[in-house]
């Protein structure tokens, strides 16, 4: 879906060879002026200074992936119509 954007990741980072830590997720939920957080075909939206590291984590205790950081909004799982609708921004 990004490539028919346009689109090129910046960075890409496994989460099974270089998990994403704490203090790495806090900083990106600094960077950010929006969240959105998608649970299946359930999407929430909230201001980044309101969201914690629970929002962003599965209930496994693992942090949801995909994370897509784009301009000052978080993606945090995958919902086709969230991330169609993030791309068209």
């Amino acid at each position: 879906m990004l490539e028919a954007a346009g689109l090129e990741p910046e960075t890409e980072r496994s989460s099974r060879t270089a998990p994403l830590g704490d203090a790495d997720a806090q900083s990106i939920l600094r960077s950010v002026k929006k969240v959105v957080v998608c649970r299946g075909r359930k999407t929430v939206e909230m201001p980044g200074a309101r969201a914690g590291l629970d929002d962003l984590k599965g209930p496994g205790g693992n942090f949801r992936a995909p994370l897509l950081h784009l301009d000052d909004t978080l993606l945090v799982g995958f919902n086709r119509q969230a991330l169609e609708k993030l791309l068209a921004q």
